[in-house]
């Protein structure tokens, strides 16, 4: 599902996406603590749509990118007004 996305909207699933099971349940995929997404990428993702974000969300904390999801987040300012372009 996620290989024909444009990177924009795969990078809006990580900030609305929500863990669906295990010790983060509802927890945003972009809010999972970088210890939990390192063990995810020793012991080997799942397969599917939550594998791949949990994959893309580990690199981008891995590389310290996780602040590039921030305007992407809802209810994040843009242009200088809440919500807006």
């Amino acid at each position: 599902m996620l290989d024909g996305l444009p990177g924009g909207e795969l990078l809006q699933l990580l900030v609305t996406r929500t863990m669906p099971f295990g010790k983060h349940k509802g927890t945003l995929i972009a809010d999972l603590p970088g210890n939990y997404l390192n063990w995810f990428a020793r012991e080997g993702f799942p397969p599917g749509e939550i594998g791949r974000l949990l994959a893309l969300m580990h690199e981008l904390d891995h590389n310290g990118l996780s602040s590039l999801l921030d305007p992407l987040r809802p209810g994040a300012v843009r242009g200088g007004r809440r919500g807006g372009a």
